[in-house]
């Protein structure tokens, strides 16, 4: 795919070089001409943090998907620079990666992406630009090295009996370059995916156990435990949002309905059984 500079770049990808950026990316190879935009992108090195360089990356793109960096300390003041540089670039059209749940006062990076989600609403209003939200589950993804027998082995913080509504990460990158490719039909829409069954952690491993015959160990830490060994590269905000995230995991399931997903795919969303190797 050209990411070039050239005029013809017509979608923005903020974040294409995390997870969920990469996979919107592939998404849309062949279908559009992208601008990949990140602090480490080596043709279009931004700072959300300051809004260095965002301006002239937008330039001539019709289209942004903004994603944040995981756990970001602040998130709203990030994508109002967003915002700002795009409208100034003239991009008509903004796709907001948000997340299932966005207000849950338990959790605060779910509630800065609530604010996000009013924040973007209001500044459409102003500026007439379109915009579209996307709200996905937690992503089977999160489980890869178990699915694909890279790992027989898995620790988590949290209840292993806890539903989730896992949703195939490809599927929403899927939706996302649907949505970036067609503005006007999702204009003003706020689509939240999940995947089509709901199941916790030991669900996942009972499952493959049966599919593949292969073992997997699964110890729970609790949060405190999990930080010690897992989160010490994490700052003390970021070690916060993320054990909020897992003491809230612990006690209740988080689930999203799947029709939204499954009319955007036009198709059954991916069960976490087609994602097992």
């Amino acid at each position: 795919m050209n990411s070039e500079t050239a005029c013809g770049t017509d979608i923005a990808i903020v974040g294409a070089t995390g997870k969920t950026g990469k996979a919107v990316v592939t998404a849309l190879e062949g279908r559009a001409t992208v601008r990949q935009l990140s602090r480490t992108a080596p043709d279009h090195p931004i700072d959300l943090d300051t809004g260095e360089g965002l301006q002239g990356a937008f330039s001539g793109c019709t289209g942004m998907y903004f994603i944040a960096p995981n756990l970001h300390p602040d998130e709203p003041a990030a994508l109002r620079r967003a915002l700002e540089a795009a409208s100034e670039a003239g991009v008509d059209h903004v796709v907001y990666h948000s997340v299932a749940w966005p207000y849950s006062p338990r959790m605060p990076h779910h509630m800065d992406k609530a604010r996000c989600e009013d924040d973007l609403r209001a500044f459409a209003s102003r500026h007439s630009l379109r915009w579209t939200i996307l709200q996905p589950c937690a992503y089977a993804q999160n489980f890869d090295s178990i699915l694909t027998g890279e790992s027989t082995d898995l620790v988590v913080p949290y209840s292993t009996e806890s539903k989730f509504s896992f949703v195939s990460l490809g599927d929403v990158a899927e939706i996302a370059a649907r949505v970036l490719l067609a503005t006007e039909e999702h204009h003003g829409a706020t689509y939240e995916l999940g995947g089509p069954e709901a199941m916790s952690v030991g669900d996942v491993v009972r499952l493959i156990e049966e599919m593949t015959s292969r073992s997997v160990a699964v110890e729970q830490l609790d949060v405190e435990q999990w930080m010690h060994a897992y989160g010490q590269s994490l700052g003390v905000d970021g070690r916060a949002r993320l054990g909020a995230m897992f003491e809230f995991y612990d006690d209740r399931d988080f689930l999203a309905g799947g029709m939204a997903t499954k009319a955007l795919l036009g198709r059954d969303p991916a069960p976490v059984r087609a994602l097992v190797r």
